[in-house]
């Protein structure tokens, strides 16, 4: 039991760090013209495209992340995603007072989770995963072939064949 804790952690862990993105990146794919909007109003080129673009790894990401697929591509999406995010709509530079403290804490706390999705695509997402399971089911051993009878005709010993009776 105790062997299988690694991987019930991994799971966990997966499971954890996409609940923290997958609600809030179901609900902008419902408004993407509104979320559009909010990047615009942070100063960003192209809201519209990416928008768009975030959209898709928000919600994608953690789906992958969730069923353990290409885990450093997805960890490294993601970890640029939360990291940028956090600069776009978390600064706290521009604010004062209890503002300024409780954006310096929103962005921390994006941080911090972009430093999990770096150590999710350095770690890889453990046994109980597509990966794990694609990985398992290609070091499966393979059954041998079965064996010819022995030949009472063949080599014996000394490798010479048998004499017929004649």
């Amino acid at each position: 039991m105790i062997a299988r804790a690694p991987d019930a952690l991994s799971l966990a862990a997966r499971l954890l760090l996409a609940s923290a993105l997958l609600p809030t990146g179901i609900a902008r794919a419902l408004n993407v013209s509104g979320f559009a909007l909010t990047l615009a109003g942070a100063g960003v080129p192209a809201p519209n495209a990416v928008a768009t673009a975030m959209v898709v790894v928000q919600v994608f990401g953690p789906l992958a992340l969730i069923l353990g697929v290409l885990p450093r591509l997805t960890g490294l999406a993601l970890a640029l995603f939360a990291a940028g995010m956090a600069v776009v709509l978390h600064p706290f530079w521009q604010f004062g007072g209890a503002a300024a403290i409780a954006e310096r804490t929103l962005l921390l706390a994006d941080l911090g989770l972009a430093g999990g999705f770096l150590l999710y695509a350095l770690q890889g997402p453990g046994a109980w995963s597509w990966q794990g399971w694609r990985a398992g089911a290609r070091s499966a051993p393979k059954k041998a072939p079965a064996r010819k009878p022995a030949n009472s005709n063949g080599p014996k010993r000394g490798g010479r064949p048998a004499r017929a009776a004649a």
